[in-house]
């Protein structure tokens, strides 16, 4: 029998197999086809889960903020999740999913939860033009990859900013500083699967002045890289002459951000490239295991001037050591 600490080193170790855990929970019938379908979220972003305890409900919130909970001493937003994607649960809201997303706790109403699976992120695929609204970034496979049972994965920074939009812009050019410079006729590889963060990751590199190749899963980050370079060496070249800098994010369809940077720092080609994690999977451990797999730097989701003086520092770092 497995004691507590071997559950948790073999959850931590997830991260170099290009793994992760599902939790799977259920918001009640979809308008359309009148099915209770399953529903996803990272096991990583979940703080605990709770009964439906008493909620306040705040005057002039968003229709689909129920309110707050105060859990022991700490005041957390508590979003319907069943209103926000157009399900009606039959027996209630139930369970509170606490989650900690990008620098901030919230709570999550939900119908039921009903198990946990792991599964490797091959099993996962691209939602992208399937989901209406933005809302689910990907459709995983939950009994191999020839299965038809699908779980979808929500992306919570697109219901975030739905439900709670940031009060002050994104991008302050004040605040982000002078323009980062990088070798003429580079750019950066980025790759992130929420279109909420694409765009706002695109926003602060043209703020910055950074020219970019945009990918949506760390495969096809991979694939470019390799590509570029693969060009790079038609031309009389290397991909140091294409790519500056790799930006990704973690948590990606078919290819994890784990397994892209120590892909990248683990090829003789690109192993001198920096690579700067963008994530909203926050907290210690996580930035343990960047440095493991050999990121540059870390940085949580999403200050614009964070993630400015994070490609400005691992950039100079790059450069020293060229």
């Amino acid at each position: 029998m497995q004691t507590i600490q071997q559950e948790i080193d073999e959850r931590t170790n997830l991260t170099s197999s290009n793994k992760l855990e599902l939790l799977l929970f259920r918001l009640g019938e979809d308008a359309n086809l009148n099915r209770n379908e399953l529903f996803g979220i990272n096991v990583f972003k979940i703080r605990e889960i709770i009964p439906m305890p008493t909620i306040t409900a705040m005057a002039g919130s968003h229709p689909h903020m129920m309110g707050v909970v105060d859990l022991r001493g700490q005041i957390i937003p508590v979003i319907d999740l069943p209103a926000v994607t157009g399900c009606t649960p039959k027996t209630g809201l139930n369970i509170l999913l606490i989650t900690e997303y990008a620098r901030s706790t919230q709570a999550f109403a939900v119908e039921s939860v009903e198990d946990i699976v792991r599964l490797d992120w091959r099993q996962v695929l691209s939602a992208e033009g399937n989901a209406a609204g933005g809302m689910v970034t990907s459709l995983a496979r939950l009994e191999g990859e020839n299965s038809d049972r699908l779980a979808q994965v929500l992306d919570v920074e697109t219901i975030l900013r739905k439900v709670m939009p940031p009060t002050e812009p994104d991008i302050d050019s004040a605040t982000i500083g002078p323009q980062v410079e990088i070798k003429p006729g580079t750019v950066i590889l980025a790759a992130d699967d929420s279109l909420v963060a694409r765009t706002m990751i695109e926003q602060g590199l043209e703020a910055m002045g950074l020219p970019f190749i945009m990918c949506k899963t760390g495969k096809e980050a991979w694939d470019q890289l390799q590509a570029i370079s693969d060009k790079a060496v038609t031309e009389g070249k290397t991909v140091h002459d294409k790519i500056a800098l790799v930006l990704t994010d973690l948590e990606m369809p078919e290819m994890d951000g784990f397994t892209l940077t120590r892909n990248i720092k683990q090829d003789q080609r690109f192993s001198a490239i920096p690579v700067v994690i963008h994530s909203s999977l926050t907290g210690s451990t996580n930035e343990a295991h960047v440095k493991k797999v050999g990121a540059d730097a870390y940085v949580a989701k999403f200050v614009a001037e964070d993630l400015a003086n994070a490609l400005r520092e691992a950039l100079r770092e790059a450069l020293g050591k060229a």
